[in-house]
């Protein structure tokens, strides 16, 4: 073997646990001046260090060359071992105890905010679940935390916590307790993805209630007078607010996560994703929050042009082909502003007895009703019927034969 391959090899040796062979995370000489008794931590003291101790910062990973390993084997009596010699620190020479190390007793897993197995246990037994994990994120922001000079890990501890919860809760089935698993709360992000998803369809609806609430109305014999024209006023200020929920569902549903407690950059074992679920259940949730949010969009746009099209749905005549021996009027008739008036004005007439056909068009803002020749046409009937539908109208032609 070459003195190379040997360099190599003994390299790749120092990264894992002399004594169980576990591969071990990178530790800030800081973490082993601040933790080891007194006799041993001289060679590590310094006057700064690196940490987390600014609130809300978070904790920020160990990336450097520092020469130091921690082992997280429970197993196993090493905690700190050198990258270079046979250097080892084990439990015994720290001033505090190695919680993941432990299998028994108060086991510490926040150092900075006081959360262990045991304080855990205690939610379980009174509450039925463990608010330890929001508790830290809280307080992460506001007072901050000092991992790396509290936690003999020198890192997050938010991963080891949910570790210790799930091991609190298998303990509590062990012992018989009917406790059920801590469920986290929904966050602000995600209730603010659903408010303004609603608040987009709910707006885009009340944009084109002026063309589909006086039809609704007039469907059920009650008066629309007025309504159409008032609602056609705020019809701006809804398609703003439509627009504007609509544009904050699509920042919230596709900005870039964040790790909100600033903490799993530095947990690198697998299975401690100790900011966001799995894998599998985060890319379930983001694929269900677009499909949600196209769905409402599309919705949003179907109401925002109802005017639009609401005259090829419901149209704006009755169908009926009146070419000859029939009577007609022409009616000028105000307050329509789109197509949907003119849907709700055709039916307003098709209402009143007698009338054969109508034909209403919003361009020229006149309805056409014919009446079977040996019918007059009900021209006050007509007008208090369009009155009763928000809109006024003259005649203006009188009736002649066709």
């Amino acid at each position: 073997m070459t003195a190379e391959m040997k360099i190599e090899e003994e390299n790749a040796r120092r990264v894992e646990c002399p004594s169980c062979s576990t591969k071990a995370k990178r530790v800030s000489p800081v973490t082993l001046g601040a933790l080891l008794k007194d006799e041993f931590a001289k060679p590590f003291a310094t006057k700064g260090h690196s940490g987390c101790d600014t609130p809300g910062d978070g904790c920020q990973p160990v990336t450097g060359d520092t020469g130091w390993w921690f082992c997280d084997s429970r197993d196993c009596g090493v905690v700190y071992f050198s990258e270079v010699g046979e250097t080892t620190f084990t439990k015994s020479q720290l001033n505090v105890s190695v919680g993941v190390k432990e299998t028994s007793g108060e086991r510490p897993l926040c150092y900075c905010f006081g959360h262990s197995v045991a304080s855990i246990k205690d939610e379980l037994r009174t509450k039925g679940r463990s608010d330890a994990l929001d508790n830290i994120r809280a307080k992460m922001k506001d007072p901050g935390c000092h991992c790396e000079t509290t936690n003999p890990s020198g890192s997050c501890c938010l991963g080891v916590v949910t570790r210790g919860i799930q091991i609190a809760q298998e303990e509590f089935s062990m012992d018989g307790s009917n406790v059920m698993p801590a469920t986290p709360a929904r966050s602000s992000t995600g209730w603010a993805e659903t408010i303004t998803k609603l608040g987009t369809v709910v707006s885009a609806i009340m944009a084109s209630a002026c063309c589909w609430l006086p039809l609704l109305l007039l469907a059920v014999g009650v008066s629309g007078a007025g309504i159409a024209a008032t609602l056609e006023a705020y019809r701006p200020l809804f398609i703003v607010v439509t627009l504007g929920f609509l544009g904050a569902a699509f920042y919230l549903t596709y900005r870039p996560k964040r790790n909100t407690a600033g903490c799993c950059a530095s947990e690198t074992t697998v299975g401690e994703d100790c900011c966001t679920p799995s894998g599998k259940q985060r890319f379930s949730m983001m694929a269900t929050n677009k499909f949600m949010l196209w769905v409402v969009t599309g919705l949003a746009v179907a109401f925002l042009f109802f005017p639009n099209y609401v005259g090829i749905l419901f149209g704006t005549g009755n169908g009926a082909d009146a070419t000859e021996n029939v009577n007609q009027a022409v009616f000028q008739v105000e307050g329509m502003t789109c197509d949907g008036c003119a849907t709700t004005v055709a039916h307003a007439i098709r209402q009143v007895p007698g009338v054969l056909s109508v034909d209403v068009s919003y361009e020229t803002q006149q309805a056409i009703v014919s009446t079977e020749s040996c019918c007059s046409v009900p021209t006050e009937k007509i007008l208090t019927a369009l009155k009763n539908a928000g809109y006024s109208g003259v005649l203006s032609h009188q009736p002649f034969k066709r």
